[in-house]
């Protein structure tokens, strides 16, 4: 099994055990055979990069099924690819996944995705099946998705000392839009609190028409915006959310105890971007500056995962051209396509107008000279097939409607819109009353209280997995060895091979769960 991310190898590896396969999700490359007790790994790209041969040869050993998830990583550059394809070229059967297949690297071949002439020249992906959100909204696979657009005006300072006000919706030029955008999301503005109020609302009113258990992610640009996007949450909530960062050790413990249960809310920036399941999630808050078509596939699929059919889901975002289009699309079906070759006479001509994190990085360095002053939010639109579609904020709401907002049918997009812009006015109003109260340098509180439940959480020895318990006994032996090591004043390797000798068997790194208990009883009974 091969997946992007360490996270996802342990998730992968429960998910396989919950049906009786045993995967180890801790095999290294510094380790040779698999132990025998295991039925496979989990493995990640990066590490097929690093040795391929070795994969290679763990792989064809024995008749052998590899799967692919997120297949498209493999063409996020020419050295993973060509690992890959080294390393499973000879497997017995190979089974490729991925829910985002488009990319805007529009050079490199995906190994084993199977391109077919598309008539101008150039190739595109076919795949050998392909399920979409329009099938699996059929089957009730998914929930419906609601897009909520906000836009505001904005005003900022420019390098000349200029101060220019524009609204989200009506900027006239990519670099003002830019600009826009990121001071609507500047953390000590108007814009941000305003539509964490209003995720809040829609969250307290999910929960209480029969889905308890709902929840909302906040996806940040950067780190720090996390960290200050957190503090607004606590703020208009009154209740702290799980900030879930890259460089903390704990983050994948804290993604696996948001998606059991606890806090409303979660703060990160890309943690949940990719096959991290959280099925209670059903609301997104788009406060990032991200708008690759890929990322925004993976984030709203975070919140689409249907438990019933009485559920639904609701997207957060900023009413700009970039994002707006994005959310439109999100029913089409979309394949990695390779141009024909350019020729010289048309060497100067675009090959992709979808801009990739690259051309974002580019354009956002003309706005170094930059600084926000102040944005205000405003409910513009709910996007409903495509299309924009704006409520009467003058006309009375029933009761009848108020209850079924956000019930799957039984609401029309215009009444949807309807009651989103009418309970805006509410929304201005808490996100004034939080800012008026912020303190934009006040330290964020320790989670001492998340710490104690993934503590909690480690210490359930009933849920530990066959692969962490192994771990958890290679731990032991060292342990032990050490001691004995420091008793006798031997080095460590001659304990190891009285060791192996006593218990025969591979090194403890490819050692099966039961080999292990022997060579720590083995241990314990020197002592």
């Amino acid at each position: 099994m091969v997946a992007p991310t360490d996270h996802l190898r342990t998730q992968w590896a429960e998910a396989a055990e919950s049906f009786g396969i045993a995967l180890d999700p801790t095999l290294s490359n510094a380790v040779g055979p698999l132990a025998a007790d295991l039925h496979g790994y989990v493995t990640t790209y990066a590490q097929v990069a690093g040795k391929p041969t070795l994969h290679a040869a763990r792989a064809t050993s024995k008749r052998t099924l590899v799967i692919f998830d997120e297949i498209h990583h493999a063409g996020d550059g020419l050295s993973w690819g060509d690992a890959v394809a080294l390393a499973f070229d000879n497997v017995s059967r190979r089974v490729c996944l991925t829910g985002t297949p488009f990319r805007t690297n529009t050079v490199e071949r995906i190994p084993f995705v199977r391109y077919e002439p598309d008539g101008d020249g150039g190739l595109v992906s076919t795949a050998d099946y392909s399920y979409g959100y329009r099938e699996a909204l059929r089957d009730r696979v998914v929930r419906p998705v609601v897009f909520a657009a906000y836009t505001g005006t904005s005003r900022w300072r420019n390098s000349a000392g200029e101060v220019i006000a524009a609204s989200l919706t009506e900027a006239g030029t990519k670099s003002t839009e830019q600009a826009a955008w990121r001071t609507a999301l500047d953390p000590k503005g108007d814009w941000v609190p305003h539509v964490i109020a209003a995720m809040d609302e829609r969250l307290t009113q999910l929960r209480e028409s029969g889905m308890p258990d709902a929840a909302g992610l906040v996806l940040a640009s950067d780190q720090d915006d996390a960290r200050a996007y957190a503090r607004i949450v606590e703020q208009v909530t009154g209740e702290k959310p799980y900030l879930i960062l890259s460089d903390d050790p704990r983050a994948s413990q804290k993604i696996a105890k948001f998606g059991a249960g606890g806090a409303r809310i979660a703060v990160c920036v890309r943690m949940v971007s990719e096959g991290v399941d959280v099925p209670r999630a059903a609301c997104l808050a788009w406060l990032t500056s991200y708008r690759t078509p890929l990322f925004f596939a993976q984030a709203v699929g975070r919140v689409v995962r249907a438990r019933g059919r009485h559920e639904s889901a609701t997207v957060f975002l900023p009413a700009v051209r970039p994002i707006l289009a994005l959310a439109a699309e999100l029913e089409n079906d979309r394949n990695h396509v390779l141009p024909a070759p350019k020729s010289s006479q048309d060497s100067l001509e675009l090959v992709d107008d979808v801009p990739d994190e690259r051309a974002e990085q580019a354009e956002a360095g003309l706005l170094v000279e930059w600084e926000a002053l102040e944005a205000e939010a405003q409910f513009a639109h709910v996007l409903h097939g495509g299309k924009a579609v704006t409520g009467d904020s003058q006309r009375e709401v029933s009761e009848a409607e108020e209850d079924f907002l956000g019930l799957p049918g039984l609401l029309s997009p215009e009444q949807t819109a309807t009651l989103l812009s009418q309970r805006d006015s509410e929304m201005r109003r808490r996100a004034t009353r939080v800012r008026r109260g912020d303190d934009a340098n006040a330290p964020a509180a320790p989670d001492s209280a998340m710490a104690a439940d993934i503590a909690a959480q480690q210490g359930i020895a009933d849920g530990t997995t066959s692969w962490r318990a192994a771990s958890d006994l290679r731990r032991e032996v060292n342990r032990l060895v050490s001691v004995l090591a420091a008793r006798r004043g031997t080095p460590h390797a001659g304990i190891h091979a009285q060791l192996r000798t006593a218990v025969p068997g591979p090194a403890s790194a490819s050692a099966s769960l039961e080999l292990l208990e022997a060579r720590r009883e083995y241990l314990m009974s020197l002592l």
